[in-house]
């Protein structure tokens, strides 16, 4: 058969059509869709602690989701916040909170973005003291004004300008567990 006489072949025509349908599909669809489902299995996901979900609780009864998302897209704009999300990464989410906009940073990997304990107690006291342009509201009635620590108190180091005169600041039980949870939120390592 020559290639001159292919188009009046319709065998040869029906089955070159078949081939490429058949490549493209393997090419287009199913590699990719494959590569997908290994990336979407639920990776090492651990379960939370009893303190950390906790401040989950406390995290969507503030309605912390209405500005900050749970969820990396996978755009440029996203990479600084972590990988982009996959569904094996609300293995253990009930309900996920992937959030509604982003007026906040992204908070899927903070854990692992800001993992100090002291920077989310101020950020929370007074979010200006860590973020000069946080538009973030202070929590401050999760945080108790003393003459002096007790023991066992989480003292919050606020800056000398922004706390009061003469008080320590202390963390409460609330102000521990929302912390706890925020550290919790880590991206699973997936193999690319």
């Amino acid at each position: 058969m020559s290639f001159g006489g292919l188009h009046t072949d319709h065998r040869a025509i029906v089955a070159a059509a078949s081939i490429v349908f058949l490549v493209l599909t393997l090419v287009m669809a199913v590699l990719p869709g494959l590569r997908e489902q290994a990336l979407s299995a639920p990776a090492a996901v651990t379960a939370r602690g009893a303190e950390a979900e906790r401040g989950r609780q406390i995290f969507m009864r503030e309605g912390c989701g209405f500005c900050h998302t749970q969820f990396v897209r996978d755009l440029p704009m996203d990479r600084p916040y972590g990988r982009p999300s996959r569904p094996g990464d609300y293995a253990l989410e009930d309900p996920p909170m992937l959030g509604t906009q982003r007026t906040g940073p992204d908070l899927a990997d903070v854990g692992s973005r800001q993992p100090s304990e002291t920077w989310h107690l101020i950020h929370l006291y007074n979010p200006r003291a860590v973020v000069p342009q946080s538009v973030m509201p202070a929590y401050r009635w999760y945080f108790v004004e003393k003459d002096q620590a007790g023991a066992g108190d989480v003292v919050v180091p606020v800056p000398a300008d922004l706390a009061p005169r003469g008080r320590v600041i202390v963390a409460s039980r609330d102000a521990k567990a929302l912390v706890s949870y925020l550290l919790s939120l880590k991206q699973p390592k997936v193999s690319p």
